[in-house]
Order: C-alpha cells, then sequence, then structure tokens
C-alpha cells in the first residue's frame, strides 16, 4: 500500500504525497501531476497510472499534490513555485542510492524540465506544452538523459511543434504515442512501456 507523506517546501508551503516503494528498487521516480486549475492532481490518469505500474518494475515512485491542490497549502503560482514544491518532493526522495528520475505530464512536465537537480539521472516529460515554468535551457543543454513523450493529437500544443523544439537539445530521445490524446486514454499501457524500456536503457545501466 502507498505510503501517505507531507512535505514542506522551502517557503513553508506543506505538501500532500504519497510514495510506493519498489520491492527490488533499481531507481526512484517522482512524478508532477497536469494543470492545477484545470483539475489536475496527483491522482489524474496519467501519474496514477505510472505510480501503479513502475514499482513493479523496480521504480520506486512519490507522486504529490502541488501547492494549492488537495490537502497542499499555498496557492496556484502558474509554474514558478511549483519548483519550490518539486524540489521538496526531490528532497524527500532522494535519501538512498538509488538514481533518481524527475518525470511529469502537461504542467507537470513543464515544471519537471524547469529544475536542474544536481542528482537527476534524467528527465522525463510527457505531453510539455512548453509554456509553463521558466525556461528549459539549461534542462536542454544538460548530458545526462531525456524522455520526451508526444501525444499524436493533443489537443493543447501539436506533438509535431513540441518535437521541433527539443529536436536540438542533448541527450533527448523523443517518442510519439500513435492515437493519443493529451489525456492519453486508452493508451496509458503503451506510456508505461515506453517509461520502462527508456529507463532499463538509459538509467538502469548508469547508477551514479
Amino acid at each position: 500500500m502507498p505510503e501517505l507523506l507531507r512535505l514542506l517546501a522551502s517557503d513553508g508551503v506543506a505538501l500532500e504525497a504519497e510514495q510506493a516503494v519498489a520491492e527490488d528498487e533499481r531507481a526512484r521516480m517522482v512524478l508532477c501531476h497536469p494543470h492545477p486549475l484545470h483539475g489536475g492532481t496527483m491522482k489524474s490518469l496519467v501519474v496514477s497510472e505510472l505510480f501503479t505500474a513502475l514499482p513493479g518494475l523496480g521504480i520506486s515512485c512519490l507522486r504529490f499534490n502541488f501547492r494549492g491542490v488537495g490537502e497542499s497549502s499555498g496557492t496556484h503560482d502558474d509554474g514558478d513555485a511549483e519548483r519550490l514544491d518539486l524540489v521538496a518532493a526531490v528532497d524527500a526522495f532522494d535519501h538512498t542510492t538509488s538514481p533518481l528520475v524527475i518525470a511529469g505530464w502537461s504542467f507537470g512536465a513543464d515544471v519537471t524540465l524547469s529544475i536542474d537537480a544536481a542528482r537527476a539521472a534524467g528527465w522525463i516529460a510527457i505531453a510539455p506544452p512548453l509554456r509553463y515554468g521558466l525556461g528549459f535551457a539549461d534542462v536542454a543543454a544538460d548530458s545526462r538523459p531525456k524522455l520526451v513523450i508526444l501525444a499524436a493529437h493533443d489537443e493543447f500544443r501539436p506533438a509535431a511543434e513540441v518535437a521541433e523544439i527539443t529536436a536540438g537539445w542533448t541527450a533527448t530521445t523523443t517518442e510519439t504515442v500513435p492515437g493519443a490524446s493529451h489525456f492519453f486514454i486508452g493508451r496509458t499501457d503503451r506510456l508505461v512501456a515506453l517509461v520502462g524500456t527508456w529507463m532499463s536503457d538509459e538509467v538502469f545501466g548508469n547508477r551514479h
């Protein structure tokens, strides 16, 4: 069963979170949810599917509610102060020798790409709109691996636009899920498989 947690951001905001620890842990992953003002929470579909499936692949997961969502205190800040929330989650989960990957979906993907965490083994951005946060230049130029997963029929930003922007990023793998909308309904199995394969290829063999 997942374990409920309370995290504390550096500005004093308390965050609701939970973790699922893999029995035979090979890596850890922090998961960031979609836009809080459009119903996004840590229980949203893509985050929930990864949180449920990945521990069986040896990947422990932590998910949390951004400020102002669910039982988390504070107010929404359009991706700026939410970076403090993610840093708090990374700090709380980064206490083993397992490689740590930062992942997010939609708004959460943009926040993910805004954080250049020193101990991160890599980043996963799922359907990033590339509109929130404070910019992605540092992560884009970083030599650590990145996975960008796009939805072929994304309603919020065309996959081709995001693929063009990320084409010049360093150490970046881009995958498009055929038939998928921004919400990946009916396509989450493909999404989980892509994450699992990339973790095996890029992270499990590169522990540091």
